[in-house]
């Protein structure tokens, strides 16, 4: 048994690519998207076909919505090779703005029922800001099923678990960069692996306190830069994982063993967190890291979607 094998007996193997022709090898459960991926998916020749039809299918219509289009054409193909879930993500640029978040993912349901997809198999990926969340549990009371993303602190989680999401995606690897840039010359790679990893401490906290409290959010471990990261997630809920990393694991039949348990995590010594907004972003405010990396994440995210509109204004007009 090889390790992608292994970890599927103990945590839901979910694709993290736009590239969806690279799926069948790996046979994910579900799979996420986002602007970025989208847009190093779309310039490659054999995706032009999507970018064309959602172009001509939308004729006429604001950029935005052609935008929309494309994301779901995208989602479409790959639910097509998944049995599970797809992510679709809201635009970067409405992370502040609750009632625009809504709308904006009301239309991507509406979109995906258009296509006959069963909106069971579409969450929708939101910013976890104070707004974005408030967003989601708005959506989420209305039967759309949620992914907050640019998860970076034990607040944003503790928020979306009040908030009801249906999956938060706390992402591993940009915890990781901030700590081993903070750390320089001084960062001790072997030393801050595995168990030691921030990104992965992080996410283990957030699990733990989930499963210990009963709160049925699902935690799905993201953005991951080595395959030990993976590893050492072994047994959280989901793990999204490129396919260049599902690759190594399928490379490798070293032993893997489940390090994350809810009935363990059901026997420590927590104490409840809640947090109202004033309490939340104060508390978001004092943690650097993830102050510094959801402004950064929505700054990429945002201008990778100005470049997708870039590419399909250029197609409409041609």
């Amino acid at each position: 048994m090889n390790q992608l094998e292994a970890l599927r007996q103990y945590t839901t193997v979910v694709a993290d690519t736009g590239d969806f022709r690279q799926l069948a090898q790996f046979q994910p459960q579900d799979a996420t998207t986002n602007p970025s991926l989208i847009l190093k998916a779309v310039q490659k020749p054999e995706y032009a076909p999507l970018l064309a039809q959602a172009v001509a299918g939308g004729a006429g219509q604001h950029i935005d919505a052609l935008m929309d289009r494309l994301i779901v054409r995208f989602g479409c193909e790959i639910l097509q090779l998944i049995p599970g879930r797809v992510s679709t993500e809201v635009d970067a640029r409405l992370s502040f703005d609750t009632a625009a978040t809504v709308e904006r993912a009301e239309r991507l349901i509406a979109l995906y029922r258009a296509e006959g997809v069963d909106p069971a198999r579409v969450l929708i990926k939101i910013a976890a800001t104070w707004e974005g969340i408030e967003a989601a549990r708005l959506l989420e009371q209305r039967g759309i099923r949620t992914n907050l993303t640019l998860l970076f602190s034990f607040a944003q989680a503790v928020a979306c678990g009040q908030a009801r999401v249906q999956l938060i995606s706390p992402f591993v690897g940009r915890i990781y960069d901030w700590y081993k840039k903070q750390a320089g010359s001084s960062w001790d790679e072997a030393a801050m692996a595995g168990e030691n990893d921030p990104g992965v401490q992080s996410v283990r906290a957030i699990y733990q306190h989930y499963k210990h409290f009963g709160i049925a959010t699902e935690v799905m471990g993201a953005s991951f830069r080595n395959a030990g990261q993976i590893t050492a997630l072994a047994g959280c809920d989901l793990l999204t994982i490129a396919p260049e990393l599902m690759a190594q694991l399928q490379a490798s039949d070293a032993p893997l063993a489940r390090v994350l348990d809810a009935d363990t995590a059901r026997t420590l010594q927590l104490e409840p967190v809640h947090y109202d907004e004033p309490g939340f972003r104060y508390a978001l405010n004092q943690d650097a890291m993830a102050t510094e990396k959801l402004a950064e994440g929505i700054r990429a995210f945002a201008a990778d979607a100005a470049k997708l509109e870039q590419l399909m204004q250029a197609a409409a007009a041609a």
